[in-house]
């Protein structure tokens, strides 16, 4: 029985909206394609916001999200940063989606 070690990724708010809206291959294939070596990460609220800000919900690829909720381990955001959850606004989406190169 070999004990290896994983690599941790910390999926973003901007990385998972990359991967919903299809802006950035390397993450889609990390999530669609994990590696065994490969630990994936997020937390509630990044996943809260990423998903808040699309757009155009009716684009959301509901097999991509299955996926990701069946690879990667959602922390909850209050024991990870030790901080409160927190609404998500109109500036918020705004600045998510600038971020991104988005709307």
């Amino acid at each position: 029985m070999e004990n290896k070690t994983k690599q941790k990724f910390y999926l973003s708010t901007e990385a998972l909206l990359k991967f919903f809206t299809n802006k950035d291959e390397k993450i889609e294939t990390m999530i669609l394609c994990r590696p065994d070596d490969v630990e994936l990460m997020t937390t509630d609220q990044s996943l809260y916001e990423a998903i808040g800000s699309i757009q155009d919900r009716s684009k959301i690829d509901y097999n991509k999200l299955v996926k990701l909720l069946e690879v990667t381990t959602i922390l909850p955001y209050e024991q990870a940063a030790k901080k409160e959850r927190f609404v998500l606004t109109p500036e918020r989406v705004d600045e998510l989606n600038k971020n991104i190169g988005g709307e």
